[in-house]
C-alpha cells in the first residue's frame, strides 16, 4: 500500500494517495488511511489511453473533506493489468475448483495458470468440496503440486482448510476466480467470518449503488491484504499470449524447451521433441499436455481470424 501522504495542490486543497477498491457508474471509491473517499476522474483521462480501474494506486485531490469526496488526478504506474475484467496491481490469483458439482474445469484452470505466468503473478489452487470425491482430488493435487503450484483443499461450508487459505492471502492483493457453483462465495464468506468488509462501508455511502452489480471489488481483510471477487473472470480472454510464447507459460516445459531438435518447436507435430518425449516417459502429465494442445489450437485459430 502506498504511504499516506498529503500534498498541497495548485488549488489550495490537498492531494492524498490511495487505492481504488470499487467502481460504480464511474464513481470511484478510494481507500486511504482506513477511510473511503468517493471520487470522480479528471476529464484528462477521457482523452488518454489509460483510465482508472479497481486496484490502481492514485493521487486524489480532496474537494470536500467532511463528505469524503475528491477527484482522481493521477494514476500511479501499474505492476500489471488485466483487461477483462479490468483490474490492476494484483499480486496473487486464487483459482477455486470443486471436487464435484460442478466437475473441475481443468482446461479453464490451465488457461488461467498460463495467463498468471504471462502476467508474472503468483497462483494458488483451492479445491473445494473435498468431502465429495477423494479420487479426483488426489489426481488434481498430484498434477499441480508436482509442477510447483500451491494446492489447498477445503470444505468451505464447514470452514475446513480456511486457515491455510488465510495464511497464503497475508500481505497479498488476491483475485479469486471460480466457475458458478464451486463455492467461491462461501469460501470468501468463511475467510471474513464476522469481519466487516468494505462493501458495507461503500453501500452506506452510496445507497443508489447498494444493489448494483459491479465488475469487481476489493475487500480488505487486514493491513495490505485484500481479496478481489471477480465475476466473469472464468471467461477471460488470453489472446494476449501468442502461440509461439504459450510454451513459456507451462512451467513444466521451461527446462526442456531448449533440448528440442528444432528451433521454434510447437511440441505438437515435430519429431525429436523433448517435451513429447517427457510426456511419453510420464515426466510431464499427458492430460495437461493435451490441454496445452487445445489452448495452442484455440490461440492459433484466433490469430488466423484476427482480422
Amino acid at each position: 500500500m502506498l504511504p499516506l501522504i498529503y500534498i498541497k495542490s495548485k488549488n489550495g486543497g490537498y492531494m492524498l494517495q490511495g487505492k481504488i477498491v470499487n467502481n460504480i457508474s464511474n464513481i470511484y471509491f478510494i481507500e486511504a488511511d482506513n477511510e473511503i473517499y468517493e471520487c470522480t476522474a479528471r476529464g484528462k483521462f477521457k482523452n488518454s489511453d489509460i483510465t482508472p480501474v479497481v486496484g490502481d494506486f492514485v493521487n486524489i485531490e480532496i474537494i470536500k473533506q467532511e463528505e469524503k469526496k475528491g477527484i482522481i488526478c493521477e494514476i500511479k504506474q501499474r505492476k500489471n493489468y488485466i483487461k477483462r475484467p479490468k483490474l490492476s496491481n494484483i499480486t496473487q490469483l486464487v483459482f477455486v475448483l470443486s471436487a464435484k458439482m460442478p466437475k473441475p474445469d481443468l482446461l479453464m484452470l490451465d488457461k488461467q495458470l498460463a495467463f498468471a505466468e504471462f502476467l508474472g503473478i503468483k497462483s494458488v489452487i483451492v479445491i473445494n468440496k473435498i468431502d465429495l470425491d477423494d479420487k479426483i482430488i488426489g489426481e488434481i493435487e498430484k498434477i499441480y503440486s508436482n509442477i510447483g503450484y500451491k494446492v489447498i483443499k477445503t470444505v468451505a461450508k464447514e470452514a475446513q482448510g480456511i486457515k491455510e487459505v488465510k495464511d497464503v492471502l497475508k500481505g497479498e492483493i488476491s483475485a479469486f476466480s471460480g466457475n458458478s457453483g464451486v463455492g467461491k462465495s462461501t469460501l470468501i464468506n468463511s475467510i471474513f467470518g464476522d469481519n466487516t468488509t468494505l462493501e458495507g462501508i461503500i453501500s452506506n455511502k452510496n445507497k443508489k449503488g447498494k444493489n448494483t452489480t459491479t465488475t469487481i471489488k476489493l475487500y480488505k481483510i487486514d493491513k495490505d491484504t485484500y481479496i478481489a471477487d471477480t465475476p466473469g473472470f472464468s471467461t477471460f480472454d488470453i489472446s494476449e499470449i501468442g502461440t509461439k510464447d504459450l510454451q513459456n507459460y507451462f512451467v513444466e516445459f521451461r527446462n526442456s524447451i531448449k533440448d528440442c531438435e528444432f528451433v521454434g518447436c510447437t511440441h505438437i507435430k515435430e519429431i525429436n521433441c523433448k517435451i513429447k518425449k517427457e510426456v511419453e516417459q510420464g515426466i510431464i502429465s499427458e492430460d495437461r499436455y493435451n490441454r496445452y494442445i487445445k489452448i495452442y489450437e484455440e490461440l492459433k485459430d484466433k490469430e488466423e481470424h484476427k482480422w
